[in-house]
């Protein structure tokens, strides 16, 4: 299909206005931990309010990276683009603003929501403005927002709770700012095809269904995990769930230009990256626990276990961008596979062994570089070559929807399991053994996925049908 292009720009300008989005929204899942108890404490919210105040934006960015992500195919990626940071940064003012929990609530989903588009469309324009050799080393780059998020995060955090929390999200406004400025001058407009009837009906269900499952795993206690998975809340939204999704499905079939394409899930390829994320995302949900077996296994206090997730942190930080280079030598599959090895000698240390300082920085190194090849560049890089012009950004929503889906359900799972323990070494351990089992099933799965030439087949066909 036809598809207007950009006009020749500075990539490293494009990268570096995609890169500081990007970076702006995963800063602030990171950034937010230190601030939890003074926000905790001025507004006087129990355990559950808060805990409801990272669930509404969980929730939102899946939602929104959904519904924006069909949004940006249909009207272009910098209408789109703009509309998630400004999102993001009403959403930042509001809670700024706030004066009561429920308007803390409200500013956090709209945060949520409007993050939730940041990456699919800065993954849309990718694929539109660099051919597919080129695409790899610039999602690397992206990639290496998560690893450089959570090494900045809690740093920057301590420096403006030094003056108030309020400045933790007050920063986003100028940020957005001169990033909307940059979106206007250098992002493609209009996709140039007329759409179809949106989908009314799919945006409903989509919205049940996901506040179903928000439902459930909310209300997971993880004091009695067992007892709470039987309870109603938990076991009848997850039901809910299920029956949303099947419905989902069925509407989405019918529909004229449905928020997921039914059709992309003929590819295998799409198929694999979709349970590959999930499971990727599920093992790697068990790292907000590292510091915790820490603090039980080796004695140290909070503040130095979260010292001791530096290395690892910076291994994934310097990786990213490499395993992006390196999928134009290797492919993906090779990258996958490797990656989930090394993630694997992590775990299995975690899980088996008795921890030191020194065995748990070498190996926290190594899962780090591993989480570089996972969570950055080839999957992103799988979905742009098998979904069409029409459907980039719909396809990595769809990516990022399965990778929230499963750091929900590998945090609750680690979470019960270690409870269940009473929070003990053995408890931790028990739970890392399991995720192993789980790694081992992701690293079979990559064992699957399409050989290097058959990669860039598939990739030259997308680009020269859109360039013709």
């Amino acid at each position: 299909m036809n598809e207007t292009k950009i006009e020749p720009k500075s990539t490293k300008l494009l990268l570096a206005l995609l890169f500081t989005g990007t970076l702006m929204g995963a800063l602030d899942l990171a950034i937010i931990g230190p601030a939890l108890p003074v926000i905790q404490a001025e507004f006087n919210m129990q355990q559950r309010e808060l805990a409801g105040l990272i669930n509404s934006y969980t929730l939102m960015q899946m939602l929104g990276a959904l519904l924006l992500a069909k949004f940006a195919d249909r009207v272009g990626p910098r209408l789109i683009y703009i509309i998630s940071i400004v999102l993001f940064a009403t959403g930042s003012l509001q809670i700024v603003l706030a004066e009561s929990g429920w308007m803390l609530n409200f500013g956090r989903a709209m945060q949520g929501f409007g993050a939730g588009g940041l990456f699919p469309a800065a993954a849309s324009v990718i694929g539109a403005r660099l051919p597919p050799q080129e695409r790899g080393p610039a999602l690397g780059i992206l990639g290496a927002v998560w690893g450089l998020a959570f090494l900045v995060g809690p740093i920057l955090g301590g420096i403006f709770l030094r003056f108030s929390w309020h400045w933790l999200f007050a920063i986003n406004l100028p940020i957005a700012f001169v990033l909307i400025i940059g979106a206007i001058k250098m992002l493609p407009g209009h996709s140039g095809r007329e759409p179809a009837p949106f989908d009314i009906q799919g945006t409903i269900v989509l919205m049940l269904g996901l506040s179903a499952l928000m439902l459930a795993v909310s209300s997971i206690d993880s004091t009695a995990p067992l007892e709470s998975l039987l309870s109603l809340p938990v076991s009848g939204g997850m039901v809910l769930f299920l029956l949303l999704a099947a419905i989902f499905w069925q509407v989405e079939k019918r529909a004229h230009d449905p928020i997921v394409r039914p059709n992309l899930f003929n590819s295998a390829q799409v198929r694999k990256s979709c349970i590959i994320s999930t499971g990727v995302s599920a093992v790697q949900a068990g790292s907000i626990f590292i510091p915790a077996l820490l603090v039980v296994s080796l004695d140290v206090s909070p503040a130095n276990s979260a010292l001791l997730l530096l290395p690892g942190v910076i291994g994934a930080t310097v990786m990213a961008p490499v395993a992006g280079r390196l999928i134009n030598k290797t492919g993906t599959r090779i990258i996958l596979v490797v990656s989930q090895i090394l993630v694997l000698i992590a775990l299995a240390v975690y899980a088996f062994t008795d921890l030191t300082i020194t065995s748990f920085i070498l190996v926290s190194i190594l899962s780090g570089i591993g989480s570089a090849g996972l969570v950055g560049a080839p999957l992103r890089f799988i979905m742009l070559a098998e979904a069409g012009a029409s459907d980039r950004a719909s396809a990595q929503g769809i990516l990022s929807v399965t990778s929230s889906m499963g750091r929900i359900f590998g945090a609750s799972a680690v979470g019960a399991v270690a409870a269940s323990y009473g929070g003990e070494v053995t408890g931790y351990q028990a739970a890392f053994a399991g995720l192993v089992v789980l790694g081992i099933l992701v690293m079979l799965a990559a064992t699957t996925l399409n050989s290097k030439s058959a990669e860039d087949a598939s990739a030259a066909e997308k680009w020269a049908a859109q360039s013709t």
